[in-house]
């Protein structure tokens, strides 16, 4: 008798494990890149996907076949408010990890921003962490985003933190100091032309099986009782089911992190020349108001969801190109 084909997963199907749902609609970034100029820097900003284009460019890509020539590529618009400088954190660092060492707040917050949280200072938080700072080995700056200024219905507001690079630490601190309570806006942390890393929620899919979860081969008519299960889920002896053998679950809802997403456009919808606004607004999410990029490729996650944006942590570039767009089709 032949030997028979069992139903397998795909190489590479047990990519991520496990693959929960996600804590919370906000992603968390955990390692930031290192900034060796002089000068400190927040390396992240935030926005809400709105929507997608297409793009019409001139590909500036040396010693490739269509150098010169142009190149239709999909667009995802974000919507970036600015984000507002709630406050400083310091942190200590040991071989157990961080260990937050201060926190220093704001007199006056946004109203949009003051209304849903209370944070208060406690009474010397300034000059008490200025005489700490030699202990302190990373500068985080409080950010906080309302949704609201995006033109969404949420009142809540994202709070997260941001790495602040570049000089010593006294540098960051005193540069955050500078910000507190004032708003940044995209262009004064990224530039058009620049490539950044985003992380987000991915679309929910819930419960799915092996074959929408992982990509398993259905098996042929009638060799078993199913068609749409994996044939073997491992060896009589020893009686267990290993991790990597793809089994139903939940599907979508987690937290991805994709790199090297480049900046086509930065504008804003009262002075930009691009027209970046469908007919009736764009589905699911309306007209974009305000401050926006339009980044290369798609992004995680559905219309309206938080997206982080980091600075580039791989392949970072030593001269940063603008690209040549000659046409943004809606």
């Amino acid at each position: 008798m032949g030997h028979r084909k069992y139903a397998q997963p795909r190489r590479g199907s047990a990519a991520y494990y496990p693959r929960g749902r996600a804590k919370s609609m906000e992603a968390r970034i955990r390692t930031w890149p290192t900034n060796n100029s002089d000068e400190p820097k927040i390396l992240a900003h935030c926005g809400f996907k709105a929507g997608c284009v297409q793009l019409v460019t001139i590909d500036d890509r040396d010693k490739t076949p269509n150098a010169g020539k142009q190149l239709v590529s999909l667009g995802t618009v974000l919507v970036t408010p600015p984000v507002s400088i709630l406050g400083i954190r310091g942190y200590s660092k040991d071989h157990y990890g961080l260990h937050a060492e201060f926190d220093v707040y704001a007199n006056e917050f946004p109203k949009s921003i003051s209304k849903e949280i209370n944070l208060k200072n406690k009474e010397g938080a300034l000059e008490n962490a200025e005489k700490i700072l030699g202990r302190v080995k990373e500068i985080f700056a409080i950010v906080a985003v309302s949704p609201r200024a995006a033109g969404l219905e949420q009142k809540k507001p994202y709070i997260f933190e941001a790495l602040v690079s570049g000089g010593d630490v006294k540098k960051q601190f005193a540069h955050v100091k500078e910000l507190l309570g004032k708003e940044i806006k995209i262009d004064q942390i990224f530039e058009t032309g620049a490539t950044i890393d985003v992380a987000a929620i991915t679309k929910g899919k819930g419960w799915q099986g092996v074959i929408q979860r992982f990509g398993v081969k259905k098996k042929q008519h009638k060799s078993r009782k199913t068609v749409r299960e994996v044939a073997s889920l491992g060896p009589i002896s020893p009686a267990s089911v290993m991790y990597s053998v793809p089994r139903a679950g939940q599907m979508g809802f987690h937290q991805r992190t994709e790199y090297d997403k480049k900046i086509m456009v930065i504008g804003n919808t009262e002075n930009n020349q691009i027209k970046i606004n469908p007919d009736g607004g764009y589905k699911h999410f309306g007209l974009v108001k305000g401050d926006f990029i339009i980044l290369k490729g798609s992004v995680p996650g559905t219309y309206r969801r938080l997206i982080k944006l980091r600075s580039q942590i791989r392949n970072a570039p030593v001269k940063i190109s603008k690209p040549n767009i000659l046409e943004v089709v809606i």
